[in-house]
Parts: structure tokens; C-alpha cells; sequence
């Protein structure tokens, strides 16, 4: 390494001195100096700034909370770094590869309007956020045991909020620095333990630059990196809960830096005693003044009657409310790969500082200090602090919003509202991939469907079947080279609502599960305000087992029933109900509504089917979409044995809540779709009719919004 070039014969010699630490353990604990040893935490970012008043308010109450955790004895160190990654990464995950089909052009222009989307965001930019906590201790052992305890305490705590958070371990902690150290992104990390035995070397030959130059007192020069670090001047009375998420939304390498050490609540209380009592001191000498003077002893120096005031309310906050006493110091490194790019990013964030009353101050001959106390290493070698109480503390809230850039077959799903980024997500690898779209005519709903339905297609071997009672996707259909079925009263293209297949259930009884169909089926038909009478149920239950029997043993095409079957299985029983429930199958099976008393005899083989039932009317039309799920279901329990995932879209989704069994029917099928490769979306423009009905918080039960999943873990410690 080249020395630095820097006075005194006590300074460092080489850039690995430079940086302060003794030790890093495997399980990530570092020796800071004889004494402090820490560990380090990353965790995710939550929807903040997106929120409801209501929601903010808790979430701050909870940040105060974990600001409250930490006693006179931790030190702690908030990190939050943006810097650059490899922009041929973002755009190899974003690259959709040709296939041996018609729609390669399709591809490259998906593909293509993907870069554009990219260039408008900052995808290019990696964002982490860090909290390194110490302690003093004698040794590893006994530092092991306290760090362990207050880790746990701050991912429980963190958890209360909906934060992810987890520990670093040594090679993930020296990964951070090293990509601290090399802002540029340009040189990998590649460091093994089992290298320093046999090398000689320490990790902090695996991290340490090529060289550092502090000889200008107001920038630096890390290889070839040249940068400044500045400190926040508070000035206002009041901040906004967006000046740190004015920073961080910055188009440029910065690094955030919130050292924090706690007063020990006893001895902050006296000091400010202390303090109240000199100022009134001051303030009975200017009246004795003011006396000898001939003035009013109420006339006394404004600094003193305001710094009296806030004395005593910060004296009150400490006794009467749940508020601690910190010293903070706010550092801000910037970066940058020539002084005038250097120069127009400290312009920009000391913009930000002014707008919300604040001043940027450059660490004028310790840049090397301001450096080395960027570094998320949990030592402040600043000794410019200011006084904040946990409340003051809290408003760096260090949430803004969630970023979801998922990579292997991601989707895409629009930008983010605040930062313009990509939203990339793939709806398998989600807690639940069942999705719903939701809004107001003309919103955008069946654009976006059409946009997933087009992106699956492209990106993915899936089969898509679609639902389409207004007959507005056969056009896309038609251009991937998907089969378009067309279901009407006239068409020669039929569904047989009564086809089952043998593993049509799991575990359950496959003809539970096909009764249950059934039962939804004759509800639809024979309608009323409550429904199927429970003698009814059992009739059309009984009936269905007895229909499949002959099927069930001898499993032929020719002996799979027909609505027909059903309707003389229920002619021949005895009970009224059972001839109630035949009359009301008639008009469906030898009436003029007889569409689905046939066989099916369509091919269902290709990979995107579209299902139009336009042409059905409003009689049909509900009677459709109940039987298209469950042939999809159907299609669903044949692809889980080729292990191929099932996309599912129904449009007007809310016609098949209305009734209570069809609703109940509906719930139970997304359920099962999940556990068997299957990906259910409904849309529909009626929200009103949707959350009408009794079931629909079983189904957004079932639905996870891509935007509430959490980055993965080597998103979040930029590996």
C-alpha cells in the first residue's frame, strides 16, 4: 500500500493503520480499541412517508421507543449509505431472453421500455441502512454475552415496528466496509478466512483502499475517489421528519452518519439544573442592573428569558414524559469521481440543510476524523455535539419508504411513488401470491392485468388463463398466439361444468370439494335471499356422489356426467325439495340456456387460453365465471403434477361475492390455488359491491401486496 502523505511521525504509515479497529471476529463482533467492542445491524426500510398521520404518528412513537432502549453505557452509531452498484447488474436482471417462439420482438421492446423505466429512478444506487452499538468490556468473552442480549433486544424492538432486521456476521461486516472504502463499485470484495493464515495478512488488507490523502483540508482522496465530510449545524426550533429522507433521496453517493450517546437520566436532570440555575443567576444581575438603571426589572436580554424558557421545558420533557437525553453528532460524507461532481453534491445537500433550516459545515482539517467516523465502526472521532431529547432524536426517523427490486423472473409492477424506482417483484417467491387489482373506471386495471398477463408470458413458461366478460383481451391473446374460446348460447365451444379430475383434491375427498362447486352452482341458479335450504344441500349433495359413482370406478371420457345427469338424478328422488331444485335446472339443461349441459370440447393444451363470455348475457354471465374457475381448478390440479404454475385472472371478480355459498366456494378455491402452483388475481372496478360481502376479508386475507415484502438479504447487506 502507498503511505499516506501526511505530517507527523506518530501518523499512520499506510492506509490499513488509518483505519480504526483492532480485531473482527466470524461472528462479526469488532474490537474497536482495549476496551469497546460492538456489532452491527442492518434493517429494512418501511413505508413512512407514505403514510397516514395516524400510522406516522405510531411509528414514531415506536422509533422513540427504541431510541429510549439505549442506556448511558451503549454508544451507537446510525448508518445510512447510498452508494453506486454495478449498473450491468440492474440491467442484466431486467433482460428478458429470447424464446423459440413468435414474440422475441415483443421481448426487446418489454425489455427496452424497462431501461427506459430504469433511467428515470435511481436503481443505480444501492441504499443500506446500518445500526452499530458498543460497549465497553475486558474481553471477547464478556463483551459476547452483552452484545448478544441487546442484538436481541434491538430485532425485537425493530420488530414491533414491521422492520426486518438481522445481524452482519464478520464476512458480511468487512463486505460493508470494503464497499465503504471502494464507493465506486468497480473492485468485487473477495476475502476468505481461511486466506489469513496462509497469506500473513489481516482483514484489513482486504478492505483497505490504496491509498489515503488528506493533505487538503477540505477534501480527501481514497484511491480514486476524492471526498468531503461535513457536519449538520441545527439551527431551527423545529426539524422536519424529511430532512433525512431528503438526503438519502439524493441521486448521488452520500453517507448519513447519527452517533448517539445517552445521558444517564439522573445526571442530564442535574446538569440542566445546573443550567436553570445559572441563568437565573444571569437574569437577577441584569435586573439589579436594570434597577441601578432606572428600568423595569422585567427588561432583561432576550437570550437569556429564551434560553430560560427552553431550559425549563427540557427540564419538564426529562421529569414529566417518557424522554431521554442524547448528544448527537450528524455527519455527512459525500463522494464523488472528480472534485466538480464533488463539489455540485455538497451544493445539493447543503440546499437540503438550508431548506429545512439547518447548515452543512465542512470538517475544515479532520477530514481523516470525519472519515474514519463514517465508517459504520461505532466510534465518533467528531467532538462537535449538540443536546436532543429522545423526541428530537426521533425525528431523523430513518424510515421513507420500501423499495422492491426482487431479480430472477420479477415482474414488473410501475415505479415507486417517491423514489421513481423500478418495483420488480415475483409474485411466487411472496408470502402469498394471490393478488387482486382494484379502482375506478378507467384507473387503469385491465391495462395493468394486460401488462402482468403480457410480462408472465414473456418472462416465464406459466400457463395464463383469462376470464373475460367484456371481451377486451383477445387482442393480446391473439398476438402471443393464445387460444381465444368464445362462450355463448350459439357456440359449438363448450365447458362441462361436471368434469372432476381424480386429483381433483388432496387431501380431502375429491368429491367434498366438487360438491361444494356444485352447491355454489345451484345457488346461482335458483337464487332467492337466503340461498340453498339446508334440505336442499343435502339432496344436491347426495345426488353428486351417486352421479360420479360409475365415473369414479371405470375413469372413461365417455363416462364423465353431464349437467343432465344431475337433473335426472334429482328427478327420480322423492323429496319436493329435490323436484324444486330439477325445475330450476331445467331452463340449463333440455331449456334455451343449455350452453353447459355438453361435454367439454375444447384443447386446453395451449399455455394462454382467454375464456370470452360476452355473448352469455346477464343471465349466464355469473353462472360462467363460477364454472370457468372451477375448470380452471380443474387445469390447476393437472399442471401441479408437472409442477407448472397456473396464472389466473377474472375480471368483475365481484359478481361471484354476491351469493353466501358461491362467495364461501370462491374463498375456498384461492386458498387450495396457492398450495397447488397456483396464481389467482381478480380485478373489478366495483369496490363498493367487493367489500360488500362477508367473505372479501378472507380474500384479502389470502392477497399479499407485492409492496409489503420485505428486500432479500443480499439486497439489504449489498453482497
Amino acid at each position: 500500500m502507498l503511505k499516506k502523505l501526511f505530517g507527523s511521525a506518530t501518523a499512520p504509515q499506510t492506509a490499513q493503520q488509518s483505519i480504526p479497529y483492532r480485531d473482527i471476529c466470524k461472528d462479526g463482533i469488532c474490537r474497536v480499541n482495549d476496551r469497546l467492542y460492538n456489532k452491527i445491524i442492518t434493517f429494512s426500510d418501511i413505508n413512512y412517508q407514505l403514510a397516514q398521520n395516524e400510522d406516522k404518528t405510531q411509528i414514531f412513537d415506536g422509533y422513540c421507543d427504541v431510541l429510549n432502549y439505549f442506556d448511558s453505557t451503549i454508544c451507537v452509531q446510525f448508518s445510512f449509505i447510498n452508494k453506486y452498484g454495478n449498473a450491468l447488474d440492474f440491467e442484466k436482471s431486467i433482460v428478458i431472453p429470447d424464446k423459440s417462439d413468435a414474440c422475441n420482438s415483443i421481448r426487446r421492446e418489454f425489455a427496452d421500455l424497462l431501461k427506459n423505466q430504469l433511467a428515470k429512478g435511481n436503481n443505480g444506487l444501492v441504499k443500506l441502512k446500518y445500526i452499530t452499538f458498543g460497549i465497553e468490556a475486558n474481553s471477547f468473552r464478556e463483551a459476547r454475552s452483552k452484545l448478544e442480549r441487546i442484538e436481541a433486544d434491538i430485532v425485537n424492538n425493530f420488530k414491533t415496528l414491521g422492520v426486518k432486521s438481522f445481524s452482519l456476521n464478520g464476512h458480511e461486516r468487512l463486505a460493508v466496509l470494503h464497499g465503504q472504502m471502494h464507493p465506486d463499485g468497480k473492485e468485487k470484495f473477495r476475502f476468505d478466512w481461511k486466506d489469513l493464515p496462509k497469506t500473513g495478512l489481516s482483514t484489513k488488507d482486504y478492505i483497505a483502499p490504496t491509498s489515503f490523502d488528506f493533505r487538503d483540508g477540505k477534501t480527501f482522496r481514497m484511491g480514486t475517489t476524492i471526498g468531503a465530510v461535513s457536519y449538520i449545524q441545527i439551527i431551527a426550533p423545529e426539524l422536519s421528519d424529511r430532512l433525512l429522507a431528503d438526503f438519502l433521496n439524493m441521486d448521488n453517493a452520500i453517507t448519513v452518519n447519527l452517533h448517539i450517546r445517552s445521558i444517564d437520566q439522573m445526571e442530564a436532570i442535574k446538569t440542566i439544573k445546573r443550567k436553570i440555575t445559572d441563568i437565573d443567576s444571569m437574569k437577577i444581575t441584569e435586573q439589579k442592573k436594570a434597577v441601578r438603571a432606572g428600568y423595569d426589572i422585567d427588561v432583561i436580554p432576550t437570550d437569556i428569558a429564551t434560553y430560560g424558557d427552553e431550559a425549563k421545558n427540557m427540564l419538564k420533557e426529562l421529569q414529566n414524559r417518557n424522554e431521554r437525553m442524547f448528544l448527537a453528532t450528524i455527519i455527512v460524507l459525500n463522494t464523488a469521481e472528480t472534485k466538480q461532481k464533488l463539489e455540485n453534491s455538497i451544493f445539493a445537500a447543503a440546499g437540503i440543510a438550508q431548506k429545512h433550516n439547518c447548515a452543512l459545515k465542512r470538517l475544515d482539517f479532520q477530514q481523516e476524523q470525519g472519515l474514519m467516523s463514517s465508517l459504520p465502526l461505532g466510534l465518533n472521532q467528531i467532538e462537535i455535539q449538540r443536546g436532543l431529547t429522545t423526541s428530537s432524536a426521533a425525528i431523523f426517523v430513518p424510515f421513507t419508504t420500501c423499495e422492491l427490486f426482487m431479480d430472477g423472473h420479477a415482474l414488473y409492477y410501475g415505479l415507486n411513488a417517491l423514489s421513481n424506482n423500478l418495483i420488480m417483484a415475483d409474485r411466487k417467491r411472496l408470502k402469498n401470491p394471490n393478488g387482486l387489482f382494484l379502482g375506478t373506471p378507467g384507473s387503469g386495471k385491465s391495462f395493468s392485468a394486460k401488462r402482468e398477463i403480457i410480462n408472465v408470458f414473456l418472462v416465464t413458461d406459466d400457463d395464463i388463463i383469462i376470464t373475460d366478460p367484456e371481451s377486451e383481451y383477445y387482442p393480446v391473446v391473439s398476438r402471443l398466439g393464445g387460444q381465444v374460446i368464445k362462450l355463448s348460447p350459439t357456440s359449438a365451444q363448450y365447458v362441462n361444468p361436471m368434469e372432476i379430475n381424480p386429483d381433483y383434491a388432496d387431501e380431502d375427498d375429491p368429491l367434498t370439494l366438487k360438491s361444494d362447486f356444485i352447491l355454489s352452482l345451484c345457488e346461482l341458479i335458483i337464487g332467492g335471499k337466503d340461498g340453498l335450504s339446508p334440505t336442499e344441500k343435502t339432496i344436491i349433495d347426495r345426488c353428486v356422489r351417486l352421479v360420479y359413482r360409475e365415473y369414479l370406478t371405470d375413469p372413461r371420457p365417455e363416462k364423465m356426467p353431464i349437467l343432465e345427469d344431475l337433473y335426472n338424478l334429482l328427478r327420480k328422488q322423492t323429496e319436493t325439495e329435490a323436484q324444486h331444485v330439477a325445475t330450476a335446472l331445467e331452463i340449463y339443461v333440455t331449456g334455451s340456456l343449455n350452453v353447459f349441459n355438453h361435454r367439454t370440447n375444447v384443447n386446453l393444451s395451449n399455455r394462454l387460453v382467454c375464456f370470452d363470455i360476452k355473448e352469455l348475457g346477464k343471465q349466464l354471465k355469473k353462472l360462467g365465471m363460477l364454472i370457468l374457475q372451477d375448470a380452471v381448478w380443474n387445469r390447476v390440479t393437472i399442471n401441479r403434477a408437472a409442477k407448472r404454475t397456473t396464472w389466473f385472472y377474472q375480471d368483475e371478480f365481484h359478481l361471484l361475492l354476491k351469493e353466501e355459498q358461491t362467495a364461501a366456494y370462491c374463498v375456498e378455491i384461492w386458498k387450495r390455488f396457492r398450495k397447488w402452483g397456483g396464481i389467482p388475481t381478480g380485478i373489478t372496478q366495483n369496490v363498493k359491491d367487493l367489500l360488500a360481502s362477508r367473505e372479501i376479508e378472507n380474500i384479502f386475507g389470502a392477497t399479499c401486496s407485492p409492496t409489503t415484502t420485505i428486500p432479500q438479504r443480499e439486497i439489504a447487506v449489498g453482497v
